[in-house]
């Protein structure tokens, strides 16, 4: 059973999924810092670094943005030159482009833009020029994949490029051609306005954060969306009856005088979900450190002792930690590169069943991650798509004392 909750507050919005009355997703939003990714831009080429294969680009934020050359080919592999060119063989300063933000500014680094622009619908994501056809990894049976292929290939034009997300498994022509058709008008929009716009100037803002988490989440499967803010869940009715005519039905409006996140447990959640210290449910737990290149979760059986022997006790204790690393990776929104350090296990057998779980667990995850396997030193290694700022930092606030460290003079 599938929940989404939205509360609203004056300049913040928080959305919560639970999924089987857990916590598997927060999204948070301040009102006056929407997220950019998605956003198209038409920029000016500010300077041109050949040793680094990519370019500034103004695009009117208070950090230029960064253009690597592979985001400046073409979108499609086999259109591509087999010798990469020199980025200064593509672009000049003064230069001027439409872009679009694939990775919000982090830390002292501006957005990072692309020229592969992709516009994401309820059923598909357009891609303009990018000349394919692709269908989610998701959908498994051959001949759903096929009748999508042939279905999105008879409605392409020439040049554009398709991809039939996951929630497009038995949806009929009709809706496909609908959400096709809005997202063409986007494109065409975007484009106008960038022939008579001078750079930098925004052409194009993606939908705020309930538009597309609704978007994004809700499915046949989401038993109720349930909202604090009246006006909050009337923009998602009139995303609902345009997309998904039938769900508006689902929304509910939250009228107690208790905090909507405190009456379903999802702050209590939350503040477990984000401790260095998280417990498992046998009695073993996850340490989790996490730096700027990458996060460590250390697998610990603590006071968990099993019933039959020491394998069969850290098999099951690693077994239990993958399914909750995955489910916490996505909850807390990490990117990058993350290394667990299992409990080491004697036998191959056991060491496949708990990536698999790993793999399994993480197949809900929309964000693009991959369990890329053991290193010789038998840790495990995960990547993960980043693009926007950890969810953890609305939470957390680094130690002043400290400055993180967490350290205690004993002088």
């Amino acid at each position: 059973m599938k929940q989404l909750f939205v509360h609203s507050a004056r300049n913040l919005t928080q959305l919560a999924l639970l999924e089987d009355g857990r916590l598997t997703e927060l999204s948070v939003e301040k009102s006056e810092a929407s997220s950019l990714v998605g956003n198209l831009y038409k920029g000016r080429v500010v300077n041109v670094l050949p040793g680094m294969q990519a370019a500034f680009v103004d695009i009117g934020l208070s950090k230029n943005a960064f253009l690597y050359v592979d985001d400046a080919l073409h979108h499609h592999l086999e259109k591509q030159p087999k010798d990469k060119p020199s980025i200064s063989e593509l672009l000049s300063p003064g230069d001027e482009r439409i872009v679009q933000v694939m990775k919000e500014p982090l830390g002292g680094k501006g957005a990072r833009v692309t020229t592969h622009y992709s516009l994401p619908g309820r059923w598909l994501v357009y891609m303009p020029q990018a000349d394919y056809v692709g269908i989610s990894k998701k959908i498994e049976a051959e001949p759903e994949r096929s009748r999508l292929r042939s279905m999105a290939e008879e409605l392409r034009e020439p040049g554009e490029g398709l991809i039939l997300r996951t929630n497009a498994e038995g949806i009929h022509r009709e809706a496909l051609e609908a959400d096709l058709e809005r997202l063409r008008r986007i494109w065409r929009e975007a484009e106008k306005r960038g022939r008579h716009s001078e750079a930098p100037a925004e052409l194009h803002r993606d939908h705020g954060l309930v538009q597309r988490m609704v978007r994004d989440i809700v499915t046949p499967d989401t038993e109720e969306l349930i909202f604090d803010d009246e006006g909050c869940m009337e923009e998602a009715r009139a995303y609902l009856r345009q997309a998904v005519p039938g769900m508006e039905t689902r929304l509910r409006l939250y009228r107690d005088s208790v905090p909507l996140f405190d009456k379903f447990g999802i702050r209590e959640q939350a503040d477990r979900a984000f401790q260095s210290h998280v417990r498992l449910p046998s009695g073993g737990y996850l340490v989790w450190d996490q730096t700027e290149a990458l996060t460590a979760i250390d697998v610990n059986t603590g006071k968990y002792t099993g019933s039959v022997d020491l394998e069969e006790t850290v098999f099951r204790t690693n077994l239990e930690a993958a399914e909750e690393i995955a489910r916490l990776l996505r909850l807390r929104d990490l990117g990058g590169i993350i290394i667990v350090d299992f409990i080491d296990m004697e036998k191959e057998e056991h060491r496949r069943q708990v990536e698999l779980a790993l793999e399994t667990t993480m197949r809900r995850d929309r964000t693009k991650c991959q369990v890329v396997g053991w290193t010789r030193l038998g840790l495990l290694e995960i990547t993960r798509k980043k693009a926007r700022e950890s969810v953890s930092s609305f939470f957390l606030e680094t130690c002043p004392a400290c400055k993180g460290r967490g350290k205690i003079s004993v002088r």
